[in-house]
């Protein structure tokens, strides 16, 4: 008898000891979750749930549906549709539990019984206690249940393609080309390389670090390295974007804080010196309650797109955008039709104009989908690019290979963890570019130049370059472009171009070499007859073209000046090269260039060239800012020596007004300078 008593104490204390663990592992899932912890907070629901009797089928549906909550934001979509089942068992049958159940079974591919449940929601039961939002997530559930398999029967060009280069046994999401030539991909990875040494109780992994893979000289992408600057921290870094220009980088961080919730923040970086330095929060809103996240920079450079749930959205979380260029500040929702009720998260632009986002608020395949939002007069017209692009999991974070449509993104698809991998895509379309190099001529790209493009069918842009000094633009068939590229200091100088209809892609190529202001500029293959000033037949393509410099910047005027080597004598010399110049102007003339514009200026061998960098890359026994006088000329060896008299054989012109026929003999203004 006294052994029954023992053993009933034993199981009284071991119910309640047991009461007492459910319990606690609540107070502590309930701290997390409030945290955004969701990943501790599900493992301490976990717990509560195991440890609470079958016959409390109340506490123990409420455990269930905290549970569901938490594996849903984390995407372990089988044990979310486990917990919620489990939730519906035990008597937490409200819309809402129905509804997250449906999406996380049309996120599992299970489209009929996603049919079943969203219908359930939609049902007189449940039609007179639903939220507004939740019918309308419902009804667009029910018709992507639906639609979904005729979708993936029906399938796309699109062709996509794990890139096992950029992932891990973690995530890795939100890719973004950058670099000349696009040779760089940032993303975000939460592998173990990643800094910091703690695990995010939101994932169960590291925190995010922002790492970049670069291609090799054979265009080969090479394994990916965390940037090591101060761009990362301990903390969240990822889902970063470049301005067109390259130099600066947007991105979101979320500071850790054990005893506040972390909301998600904007920051910008900037890159100098080949290294990212340490972000700065960019201020969007005063509201510290909201997250704002996923930053998208406009093709023009002028806007800043963003994901935020701050109040005076559609509901979750919506697409906004901020103006950045010289009128900083101002937010504004983008609206219908791209937000709605649910998430629309990860904004991206195609260099064509044309915006991606995803969305699991829209009709969709499951999870987030990726959508095309296409600018035109009326707002934005949506298209859904269907599978293998989209397809039941998590699809979203674009990014373009200069203007094909061809690239990289992110998705969940297939990962029994939910985590996500980048994926290259490419859809087969005819697509017309003009790319462009602008740099001074004998020196190096000038990434700080602007190229005006207009088109006789209305298109007038004003086109950044790149740190190479290069442009990309789509252009059209049919339609008759001017280009002008220009930059302080320097000339301005336009390209022609006629583009004709194309069977496949096509990419013109043009030059836009820019003469300085303030140094001489070579004219190259200028030839005259030998111990003569008689201009050579072959010497009239480079004078031609300097006669469209000339018109093409009608406010210049130049010196011509014409320069010997050091044999002979200097009075020889510098007879020879006066009528050398005056040869050369003579010929503009004839072509219609007003004489009072043209200056000859003979110097005989009196001014030896003085070495540009540029120049070494071809001679590099010379060094920059050597001037090749005869002393220094003659210590090299006499081939050397003939390169060096043959680089001092030359004929240059220099600016020497740059308001020629503005000003009337009063020093009245006349006309104005163009504008660009």
């Amino acid at each position: 008898m006294q052994k029954t008593l023992h053993l009933l104490y034993l199981l009284l204390v071991a119910v309640f000891l047991t009461g007492c663990g459910a319990d606690q592992a609540m107070k502590k899932g309930d701290k997390f979750y409030a945290l955004g912890e969701y990943f501790d907070a599900a493992t301490q629901y976990k717990r509560a749930y195991a440890q609470t009797p079958v016959k409390e089928k109340a506490i123990r549906g409420q455990r269930a549906l905290k549970m569901a909550d938490c594996y849903r934001r984390i995407n372990y979509t089988q044990r979310a549709i486990a917990a919620y089942r489990n939730a519906i068992r035990y008597g937490q049958t409200d819309s809402m539990t129905y509804l997250y159940l449906g999406q996380q079974l049309l996120k599992n591919g299970s489209y009929k019984e996603a049919t079943k449940v969203f219908t359930d929601v939609l049902t007189d039961s449940f039609s007179s206690q639903s939220p507004a939002f939740a019918k309308i997530l419902a009804e667009n559930g029910r018709r992507s249940s639906t639609q979904a398999p005729i979708w993936k029967n029906e399938g796309s060009r699109y062709t996509i393609k794990r890139e096992n280069i950029f992932n891990s046994r973690r995530s890795e999401y939100s890719p973004c080309l950058g670099g000349d030539g696009d040779d760089r991909l940032y993303f975000t990875s939460t592998r173990n390389e990643a800094t910091g040494d703690e695990l995010s109780g939101i994932t169960g992994t590291k925190n995010g670090d922002i790492f970049v893979s670069q291609k090799d000289e054979q265009g080969r992408w090479q394994r990916p390295q965390v940037i090591d600057s101060e761009l990362n921290s301990d903390d969240d870094e990822g889902a970063c974007c470049l301005t067109p220009d390259g130099h600066t980088m947007y991105l979101t961080v979320c500071q850790t804080d054990n005893n506040y919730p972390r909301y998600a923040k904007i920051a910008s970086s900037r890159r100098s010196d080949a290294a990212w330095s340490k972000p700065q929060i960019v201020e969007i809103s005063r509201d510290t309650l909201s997250l704002f996240a996923h930053p998208a920079v406009s093709p023009d450079g002028k806007w800043l797109y963003f994901v935020s749930d701050m109040p005076g959205g559609l509901g979750g979380k919506d697409i906004w955008r901020m103006r950045i260029d010289n009128n900083i500040g101002g937010v504004e929702n983008l609206g219908a039709p791209i937000n709605t009720p649910g998430d629309e998260l990860f904004p991206t632009f195609r260099p064509n104009g044309d915006l991606y986002f995803s969305s699991n608020g829209h009709e969709g395949m499951g999870g987030l989908d990726i959508f095309i939002a296409k600018p035109n007069a009326f707002g934005w017209q949506l298209e859904h690019p269907g599978f293998p692009l989209n397809s039941q999991g998590d699809d979203f974070g674009m990014t373009f290979e200069g203007r094909l449509n061809k690239g990289f993104f992110s998705s969940n698809r297939g990962d029994a963890h939910g985590w996500d991998h980048i994926y290259s895509f490419e859809n087969p379309e005819i697509i017309q570019t003009v790319k462009g190099w602008v740099y001074e001529q004998e020196g190096y790209e000038l990434p700080q130049a602007v190229v005006y493009l207009v088109g006789n069918d209305g298109t007038n842009l004003r086109l950044s370059v790149k740190g190479d000094g290069s442009f990309t633009q789509q252009i059209k068939p049919n339609v008759d472009y001017v280009l002008l590229g220009t930059c302080p200091g320097f000339l301005n100088h336009k390209e022609e171009l006629r583009v004709e209809p194309a069977t496949d892609s096509e990419e013109y190529v043009l030059q836009f070499p820019l003469a300085s202001i303030a140094a001489p500029v070579l004219i190259d293959n200028i030839f005259y007859d030998f111990d003569r000033a008689t201009l050579r037949p072959e010497s009239t393509e480079a004078l031609d073209k300097l006669v469209v410099l000339l018109n093409e910047n009608p406010h210049v005027a130049i010196e011509l000046a014409a320069h010997c080597d050091y044999k002979g004598s200097e009075e020889y010399n510098v007879r020879l090269s006066q009528r050398r110049a005056e040869s050369v102007v003579n010929y503009l003339i004839s072509k219609g260039i007003k004489k009072d514009r043209l200056s000859p200026k003979g110097y005989g061998k009196g001014s030896p060239k003085k070495v540009r960098k540029k120049l070494t890359e071809k001679y590099p026994y010379l060094k920059e800012n050597d001037v090749l006088t005869e002393e220094y000329v003659r210590t090299f060896t006499p081939e050397q020596q003939e390169e060096c008299n043959q680089l001092n054989r030359r004929t240059e012109f220099k600016v020497t007004s740059t308001t020629y026929g503005m000003f009337d003999k009063k020093g009245q203004l006349i006309e104005s300078p163009a504008r660009n």
